[in-house]
């Protein structure tokens, strides 16, 4: 039986924020093993036209982000820059130390989904690297680092191969839950 759950998110995913701050809501979070994965990477994998691409899920999703966190009480403002490439970011979180992980998750989240900051954008990385107190030249040597790349890479084809196909999934006990609405369920299998 497991003892936490594998939370498979991209920092692009508006659900993943979500699910991000239910987590924290419910102060779960070191019942989480957080796994950084490229969004657009496991489409491709799995020749999945994101939401983002069709104009009736767009606009339906930016409606049901607004919808489900007004409800649920979470700061949200849908990001003028959607999507933005999370390549860096992603890359940045597998490389950033353990202690300053749940930083840059808070940060980068806040930043993008609450603030509506692009964080594509150097400069604004630079911010949130401050605020995290890591350095900025080794934060940019080490998302080039040939490991960090294929340690990305191979997360999300683990991801595709258990079948996962958005973010966020919870993976828990090998059982697949898709999507911020299911947060619950798979709080349920981790305690059963």
């Amino acid at each position: 039986m497991s003892k936490t759950i594998d939370f498979y998110f991209d920092f692009i995913s508006p659900y993943s924020y979500i699910a991000h701050k239910k987590i924290i809501g419910l102060n779960l979070r070191n019942n989480f093993n957080y796994k950084a994965i490229l969004l657009g990477g496991l489409h491709n994998l799995g020749n999945i036209t994101a939401p983002a691409f069709n104009e009736r899920k767009m606009k339906n999703m930016k409606n049901d982000c607004i919808l489900i966190s007004k409800k649920n009480n979470i700061p949200f403002k849908w990001n003028d820059k959607f999507p933005i490439n999370s390549l860096d970011l992603m890359r940045g979180f597998l490389f950033v130390d353990k202690a300053k992980k749940d930083q840059f998750i808070d940060l980068n989240f806040d930043a993008y989904w609450k603030d509506n900051v692009d964080i594509s954008l150097k400069e604004n990385i630079n911010k949130i690297l401050s605020e995290c107190n890591i350095e900025q030249n080794l934060f940019e040597n080490g998302i080039k680092d040939q490991n960090i790349k294929d340690e990305l890479k191979k997360l999300t084809e683990k991801a595709f191969k258990l079948e996962v196909f958005g973010a966020p999934t919870f993976v828990v006990n090998n059982k697949l839950f898709w999507g911020q609405d299911r947060l619950e369920y798979a709080l349920e299998e981790l305690s059963s």
